[in-house]
Order: structure tokens, then sequence, then C-alpha cells
């Protein structure tokens, strides 16, 4: 399985986008502040920074994404809106927005340790696509770990309206499929469908 190891603070210098959105609040990079600057930028290149942001935002390699792209280009509706939401339906992304894990990398090894049950089964795939009305829990013998037990005093994660999450059950449910407005990152999606319709 191939890993994602960037750099955290440096990939979101270099994508405009706040350490914050990532879940790490105190990470900042200060070396070569001014090396992002560069004056033009081509359509091409415009069109792979934006490819590039939404790969390191999920923590996804090419060769899935390309698939994401292909599955979203055959289903009804707008491409780029049919991709963000597979990206968001992801098992680890549900898991991170439900306030289960601090960051999307922490909830991919949450999910891949065997913590996580989708319906009453084990599910350690990160990439598994949640459907409406699955219900995600954590294992019995692992909601009782402390990383777990502070949840079901309150989140301070802002749940999205799509999820609903019961505290003190440790229990989330995908109420709906996430709407484009949902998402709450920075991102052009049509740049994406351009740069693959090339």
């Amino acid at each position: 399985m191939a890993i994602n190891k960037q750099p955290i603070a440096k990939k979101c210098r270099a994508f405009d986008i706040s350490p914050a959105t990532m879940g790490y609040g105190n990470k900042k990079s200060n070396r070569n502040p001014g090396g992002n600057r560069r004056k033009k930028v081509s359509e091409y290149g415009a069109q792979l920074k934006e490819k590039q942001k939404v790969k390191f935002v999920y923590g996804i390699l090419e060769k899935q994404f390309h698939k994401y792209y292909l599955k979203a280009a055959n289903m009804k509706g707008i491409t780029g809106d049919n991709m963000l939401r597979l990206l968001e339906l992801r098992l680890d992304n549900v898991v991170y927005r439900l306030g289960l894990a601090k960051t999307r990398r922490m909830a991919r090894q949450i999910v891949v340790h065997g913590h996580i049950r989708v319906n009453g089964q084990k599910v350690d795939i990160p990439s598994y696509s949640v459907k409406v009305g699955d219900v995600i829990t954590l294992r019995q013998k692992s909601a009782e770990l402390e990383m777990f037990k502070v949840l079901r005093e309150g989140t301070s994660t802002v749940t999205p309206k799509w999820l609903t999450f019961d505290a003190p059950n440790l229990t989330g449910t995908v109420a709906a499929l996430p709407a484009r407005e949902d998402i709450d990152l920075q991102l052009q999606e049509n740049m994406i469908v351009e740069f693959y319709s090339r």
C-alpha cells in the first residue's frame, strides 16, 4: 500500500491552505517565505495545482484519484461535484468529519487498525465508500480507549449537516449525500475536470 509522506506545513503553504483546515493547529513553515510567488502561472499549471491540492487534502495518490474522476464522469450530474462527493464519502474522511480523529491521516490509521464498524461489520479499508443510512461506530473495546473517551463529553468539531453524531454512544450516521456547499474547502473542481479532459 502506498503511503503519502509529504510534509504537511510545506504543502499547505504551497497550496495556500491553512493547516487548521487539515486538522493541524500549530504547524508552520517559515523556510523560503517568498519562494511560492511566481508572477505568471500557465492555465495548465493552475489546473495541475488544483488537482494536487485536492489529492493532498484527501490524502490519496494519483492512480486512485484518477479512478474517482472516471467514476464521477460516468455518473449523472456535474462531474466536479460528483468527484468531491465520492471523496467526501470515503470512510477515512467520514471518520474525520465526525470528529473521531483530529486529522485525515489519523482517521486513516484508525480505520486501518480495525477500530471502526460500519453497520456492525468491521471495515479496515480507508477508501470504503459509505452510503446514506450507514451507521459508523467504534469497536466496543476501542470505545474504552482514552482518545475516544474524551469525545463522549462532547466534541468541538462541527459535524457537517449530512452527518449526525451521537457523542455519548460515539455513533455517527450518514443522513444524506453531501452537497457541494457542505464541502468547506476553497476548491475549483472545474479546473480538475478541465485538466483530465485535455
